[in-house]
């Protein structure tokens, strides 16, 4: 084998081995990533998952409680479209 063969197959063996551990570490990062706490879901299996307990009526009406510590916001809407939200800390 001639030199210049000898160093362009480590040079390639060496690019491959790079380029494959780079891939390892992206793919891992991406994995770790939470959710930020200001968002109003969670994500799970790839899909958005409301963090609060959202009840919907027949009518269109909701009602939903957030839970966050000791504090409480229950948030309303009523079928003609009134909303309301209240905070409440034990």
């Amino acid at each position: 084998m001639s030199m210049s063969r000898a160093k362009w197959v480590t040079g390639a063996a060496l690019a491959v081995i790079l380029t494959g551990s780079a891939g390892a570490t992206v793919q891992s990062t991406g994995n770790d990533a939470a959710t930020p706490k200001n968002f109003n879901y969670e994500i799970r299996d790839g899909k958005r998952v409301p963090k609060g307990n959202r009840v919907t009526n027949a009518d269109g009406s909701w009602r939903e409680e957030v839970r966050v510590g000791s504090c409480t916001t229950v948030k309303q809407k009523t079928a003609n479209g009134d909303y309301s939200e209240t905070h409440k800390c034990d």
